[in-house]
């Protein structure tokens, strides 16, 4: 293992646009507008020198939130335990400058207790999750999805729980149906554990959030909102305005299937691509841009898997902002 010495973060850090680091709801908390999510490129089958250096290059960026959930890998957890591997020897000394949030919900382990929202699986989940990042705590917990059959009271009074644990510092919800976040956020503000935001999925082309009357309920509520899969799984990255190329995702993984490109996406994906070839944007840059100008989006979790992704995501929070004439055809494509 080296030591962490051999790892100096940047000076410049926080050398960044004006605006970069955003409010989260009414909180004293401010986020990064890019946030780094390891869904998908921190796994075991990704070489640890490689994710060692996206992190890192993301810290010394201003990138302080890094966005986890227990069964990201793969396999489930690894994504964990690599970060804890970067934490041992890299970013131990700089654990206060960061903001670390994980989750769980969906199925981690075998048997009744690895999945959905019960109490006894949201702390089991957190406190392997911990062992996995060797940390005392994390900054922000996550239920990471809504739970039909189990009492929205038992999984709301885990986090508060786990609030006065000491495990984490804030609670978050993600996924939840509108009114169940509307009784969530009550249910924990009642017990003094605000919820510090909501994360849901918003991008050109899945605005369930917005439509659904959600980003508003969680506005007017005082928390954040922090959106996952801006890019829509890379499809608003620019890479399937022609086709689908022979390295994309959509070749070789199962969650972004070949035929949901169908002829239609494919023309909204040109001429999306088109108007950020006019404006001097890549399309990814333009897709986050579009997130960020919704008004009570705090962050955007990008997944990037190269520093040269990493370096163009980063652009969305600098250079001319949008029209409302451009917010606007956008949204008619």
């Amino acid at each position: 293992m080296q030591d962490n010495l051999s790892y100096r973060a940047a000076d410049s850090r926080y050398d960044a646009p004006d605006g970069f680091y955003r409010r989260c709801g009414r909180s004293g908390v401010l986020l990064p507008a890019v946030t780094l999510g390891l869904w998908k490129n921190f796994g075991g089958t990704v070489p640890y020198e490689h994710s060692r250096e996206l992190l890192l290059y993301a810290f010394d960026h201003g990138i302080c939130h890094f966005d986890l959930a227990n069964n990201y890998g793969p396999p489930y957890g690894s994504a964990e335990t690599t970060f804890g591997r970067v934490m041992e020897d890299a970013l131990r000394p700089y654990r206060d400058e960061l903001f670390i949030a994980t989750k769980a919900g969906y199925d981690m382990w075998p048997g009744p207790y690895g999945n959905w929202g019960s109490r006894k699986y949201l702390m089991a989940s957190l406190d392997q999750s911990l062992r996995r990042m060797r940390l005392d705590y994390v900054d922000l917990f996550y239920t990471h999805r809504y739970d039909p059959n189990t009492p929205l009271e038992e999984t709301l009074q885990a986090l508060v729980d786990i609030v006065r644990s000491g495990k984490a510092l804030y609670v978050g919800i993600s996924r939840w149906p509108l009114e169940a976040t509307r009784f969530g956020i009550e249910y924990l503000r009642k017990r003094d554990v605000p919820c510090l935001c909501y994360q849901g999925r918003i991008n050109l082309l899945d605005r369930a959030p917005i439509e659904e009357g959600i980003l508003d309920e969680v506005r007017r509520s005082g928390s954040g909102f922090v959106s996952f899969s801006p890019l829509a799984q890379g499809l608003l990255a620019g890479r399937y305005a022609h086709g689908i190329p022979d390295d994309s995702r959509m070749r070789r993984d199962f969650t972004l299937p070949e035929d949901r490109l169908t002829p239609d996406l494919q023309r909204r994906l040109s001429a999306f691509a088109a108007i950020a070839a006019r404006r001097g944007d890549t399309p990814a840059t333009l897709a986050l841009r579009w997130v960020l100008a919704q008004e009570g989006v705090t962050s955007v979790i990008v997944g990037a898997s190269s520093i040269a992704q990493l370096a163009d995501n980063l652009r969305c929070t600098s250079g001319t902002p949008l029209t409302k004439e451009e917010m606007s055809e956008l949204e008619s494509i």
